[in-house]
């Protein structure tokens, strides 16, 4: 049968890559590694179709604030996933966690829950969860406010690309909670506006992808400056070295929660697409797009000046596009996104500034139109589709060699 989406044998679910190399806790790869693992995958493993998990208990069996039980059910949720059936539970007992899990399987509410309840019985609670991106951190604020409505919870959001003035003004109010990168979160702290020894319970959320942006000097300094009796909470995809010593020196007696199966996602089915010489991959791209099924999608790229040129040619090109990169403001890339959840453009285009922290429902693709730098960036690019125990698919372009 030929691909469907190029030229070739469909080729699908890569999870391994044999020629993979260790390269500051990430992976140098190439084109032809990825072929040989596509290859090695189609003949040792199947796609897994969506399953149902029974969790163990429901929201409203758990012992937390009614409001909070109010908010759960305002938010859609309806049953807990994996990581939160299981995760909640530990942390509500104040117990240190470990949660190993992919994008997109209700990380976030599983630690937002339990906190928000612990935060509002005892006002001397107070919060502070690390998040590697500002889209990543942003999710986090958003979720917060949702699930902390008519609770009189206050929060802080510290993130670079706004305004340090007003972070300044709203860390005055005294919150309970602060939700930052580490990037700003530190300058705060040399400044002495922020003072981490008053956090008495800390999430270092995607630690993995701190880890892999270069972020371990500023989380071992963030630990040295935490109250020695407190709860933390360690969330991460993937447990290389580095972040084994991060660990080591953050959680203590900790349980270890772990919903991971494979290193990439069962329910995304992914493929590539195979791109001639004498073939313009945009005219290749353009063909994908405008087929009726490909109606939210992702597209990746390497570089800010590349996807910007890429998303004016699709534009040119008819198709509702926009993208987000670092030279876009922050108010900027929030707009589009929005754009993008409602469906006012149906194709994001997006470097690896984005590839962390986005939740947006129903991706129908994610489309690497560059190859990724490293394994762990693939992960974590096709994890924006899949989510939430539904199906995606997963495409990347390659050169067709032989």
């Amino acid at each position: 049968m030929r691909n469907r989406y190029q030229r070739g044998e469909r080729r699908s679910n890569f999870s391994r890559f044999p020629n993979k190399k260790k390269n500051n806790a990430q992976y140098a790869w190439s084109e032809k590694d990825l072929v040989k693992s596509i290859e090695y995958s189609k003949k040792n493993r199947r796609f897994e179709p969506e399953t149902n998990y029974t969790p163990v208990s429901c929201f409203d069996d758990l012992p937390i604030n009614r409001q909070l039980k109010i908010n759960i059910k305002n938010k859609g949720f309806k049953t807990a996933t994996p990581i939160q059936d299981q995760a909640i539970p530990h942390i509500l007992e104040g117990k240190d966690l470990i949660g190993i899990a992919n994008t997109g399987t209700g990380k976030t509410a599983a630690f937002l829950i339990p906190l928000l309840d612990k935060t509002s019985k005892d006002r001397n609670q107070k919060v502070l969860i690390v998040a590697p991106t500002r889209e990543l951190a942003e999710q986090i604020s958003n979720d917060m406010k949702a699930l902390s409505q008519n609770m009189h919870i206050y929060s802080a959001l510290i993130i670079g690309g706004t305004s340090m003035f007003k972070q300044i003004h709203d860390l005055k109010r005294d919150p309970e909670i602060v939700i930052g990168t580490p990037g700003r979160l530190k300058d705060l702290v040399n400044k002495k506006i922020l003072d981490l020894s008053q956090y008495n319970n800390v999430v270092l959320d995607e630690t993995d992808r701190m880890v892999d942006i270069g972020f371990v000097n500023e989380i071992k300094f963030f630990i040295s400056l935490l109250p020695k009796q407190r709860q933390s909470l360690f969330f991460s995809a993937t447990v290389s070295k580095k972040v084994q010593d991060i660990l080591a020196a953050f959680v203590h007696d900790p349980i270890t929660v772990s919903v991971k199966k494979h290193d990439t996602c069962a329910n995304i089915y992914q493929d590539i697409v195979r791109v001639s010489k004498n073939q313009r991959k945009v005219d290749t791209l353009i063909q994908l797009l405008t087929q009726k099924e490909f109606n939210k999608v992702i597209v990746f790229g390497n570089t800010k000046w590349g996807i910007q040129k890429l998303t004016d040619e699709l534009i040119h090109n008819g198709l509702r596009a926009d993208a987000i990169h670092g030279d876009k403001r922050q108010n900027q890339r929030q707009s589009i996104l929005q754009k993008f959840k409602r469906s006012e453009i149906s194709v994001l285009l997006a470097t690896d500034v984005a590839a962390r922290g986005l939740d947006i429902s129903d991706v129908s693709h994610v489309i690497n139109y560059e190859l990724p730098m490293s394994y762990n960036d693939y992960v974590h690019r096709i994890g924006r589709t899949g989510r939430a125990d539904k199906n995606g698919i997963a495409l990347t372009f390659v050169s067709d060699f032989n």
